[in-house]
């Protein structure tokens, strides 16, 4: 699932906390310093989110670069898709 900033891909992992992954090619941002800005911002929401993710396995992909003046409506994308992965494996780690 995605929305304009990210795509998302979940699923349960059969164990009790929940697991990132990111994935920001040179595409998304030629500079370093941004992919590392976008990678930073999902890593603290995910932070924050991980104990409602619990059981599920999850793979973010930035879809277009952001920075600090666009990184609040991002960071509410993402919380966006976060629940709506929530809600698609509400039990979290039932298994596969």
């Amino acid at each position: 699932m995605g929305n304009e900033y990210f795509q998302v891909l979940g699923r349960p992992n059969g164990m009790g906390r929940a697991r990132l992954g990111v994935v920001v090619g040179r595409r998304t941002d030629r500079r370093a310093v941004g992919r590392n800005y976008i990678k930073r911002t999902v890593r603290e929401l995910f932070r924050h989110e991980a104990a409602q993710l619990a059981g599920i396995d999850l793979v973010v992909r930035p879809r277009r670069a952001f920075g600090r003046t666009e990184g609040a409506a991002a960071r509410d994308a993402l919380a966006q898709l976060f629940r709506r992965i929530r809600g698609r494996f509400p039990q979290g780690g039932g298994g596969v």
